[in-house]
């Protein structure tokens, strides 16, 4: 929730810290570009440090570590500071996040996960959606500093709950140690696909920086899968890799996160540019997304204990593209980004769940991990092809044409649509099985009659 307050928070700062440090925009943006490169590269990394040393003592050292950086922030001299401090804020994110999926799995059974995952995504719906008020108001009476302060009360009070809550951590072994050519591989090619992606809007997909970024992204991709293979003790383990449900998941958050961010990017430049709409106005628009979003997930949770998370997962990335697909008409625009808004919901909880309750035995953190990555490439690829398809282009005049904005937008509900291929391969409803098996069609895929091939056994399961 901090996390995602801070990233919304930030957006309705960097006018007034730009003017006040004197920098470029080039600058502003890296303040955002620089975290987010961070955040997605070591999240996976994270989670494995989270599987080796505990989940607690790792949330407890991201948020500490997040509150530390912003405190910093808040008195840096320069944007410099700013920025160099952003990435250890992205760095510290990136511990905190896997680590309270991992604690969800160990403080709850398979059959009681779904509620909990619920109350997560619409935690942080609400925190996405209060981050623009708050910042406006604190940035319109203390500055754009006094942003970041906020960060340290909250982390200090999310730390004191982890220590109060004790939830039992997995038996860790030496087999589980990090594997650091591994780790070093994923997060340079994780670090050079978001920078390749994040310059599409700014340079196309046929730019030389974008050209380089991605084949030197794919070259280091194939390097990874061949250490992989070769160590004794994988980063991403073959309990992990193996087990349909996690990768299946993992997919579907892709195209699901891809192709809401890259329709809100989209829906911003058409609802400003070219039906002439105000900033506030335009959040009005787009208010019953994130309504419905946060109201919706509790009801996600309560249908994928009915119904399963398969049904659940369709239905939910369906109504993704056709929200999408509404946001092309104006008579349509709200009731749009209303369907937009049940239907990830629906994504987010189910896939969320499922990753999660089965996480191969002792593995709850990388596959923390590897959900946050999807969740993080997954937008910055939405955004790179929203803009490729002309969505924010503008005419030599300096209007915004957005002529390009209904191929965007269609475009972003196909990529949600090729999400029911893989929300196809979630399990089915389970058929008088027990409480455990409500994330996984049986005991063998979730590994749970044998440790997984690199790891300790499992003894979260009470």
């Amino acid at each position: 929730m901090i996390v995602a307050l801070d990233g919304t928070v930030l957006v309705v700062a960097q006018p007034s810290m730009r003017r006040d440090l004197g920098a470029s925009v080039a600058q502003v943006q890296w303040t955002s570009t620089a975290y987010l490169l961070t955040v997605a590269a070591f999240l996976v990394v994270a989670g494995r440090l989270g599987d080796r040393y505990g989940h607690s003592r790792l949330a407890i050292t991201g948020v500490l570590g997040f509150a530390a950086a912003s405190a910093g922030i808040a008195l840096a001299p320069g944007v410099g500071w700013v920025i160099a401090l952003r990435a250890a804020q992205g760095f510290f994110g990136a511990l905190l996040q896997p680590a309270t999926l991992a604690l969800l799995r160990l403080a709850y059974p398979p059959d009681r996960l779904a509620t909990p995952v619920a109350v997560r995504t619409s935690a942080i719906g609400v925190a996405a959606a209060a981050g623009p008020l708050l910042g406006g108001l604190l940035v319109a009476h203390l500055g754009w500093r006094a942003v970041f302060v906020v960060n340290v009360p909250l982390a200090l009070a999310i730390a004191a709950l982890i220590l109060a809550v004790r939830v039992p951590e997995p038996e860790r072994t030496g087999a589980g140690r990090l594997p650091l050519g591994s780790a070093a591989l994923l997060v340079a090619a994780v670090a050079a696909l978001v920078h390749a992606l994040a310059g599409v809007p700014a340079y196309g997909w046929t730019a030389p920086p974008t050209l380089l970024g991605l084949g030197g992204a794919a070259g280091l991709g194939v390097l990874l899968v061949r250490w992989e293979r070769r160590a004794a003790h994988p980063l991403v383990p073959a309990a992990v890799a193996r087990s349909m449900p996690v990768m299946a998941s993992m997919a579907l958050l892709l195209t699901a996160s891809g192709a809401l961010s890259g329709a809100l990017f989209t829906a911003t430049f058409l609802l400003q540019d070219v039906r002439g709409l105000g900033a506030y106005d335009t959040a009005l628009r787009l208010l019953p997304l994130t309504a419905v979003m946060v109201a919706g997930a509790p009801l996600a949770g309560f249908a994928q204990r009915r119904f399963g998370a398969r049904r659940i997962a369709l239905a939910g990335t369906g109504l993704v593209a056709l929200g999408i697909a509404g946001l092309c008409t104006e008579a349509l625009t709200g009731a749009g980004g209303a369907v937009l808004g049940a239907g990830f919901a629906a994504v987010m909880v189910t896939a969320t769940g499922t990753v999660v309750g089965d996480a191969p035995p002792g593995y709850a953190g990388v596959v923390g991990g590897l959900k946050q990555t999807a969740t993080n490439v997954g937008p910055a690829f939405g955004i790179a092809l929203a803009a490729g398809a002309g969505a924010g282009a503008r005419t030599e005049a300096g209007a915004g044409a957005g002529a390009g904005a209904t191929p965007a937008l269609l475009a972003l509900a196909a990529l949600a649509a090729v999400g029911l291929l893989p929300a196809s391969l979630l399990p089915g409803r389970p058929r008088g099985a027990a409480a455990g098996d409500l994330v996984g069609e049986d005991a063998g895929q979730r590994g749970e009659r044998a440790p997984a091939a690199h790891g300790p056994a499992d003894r979260e399961r009470r």
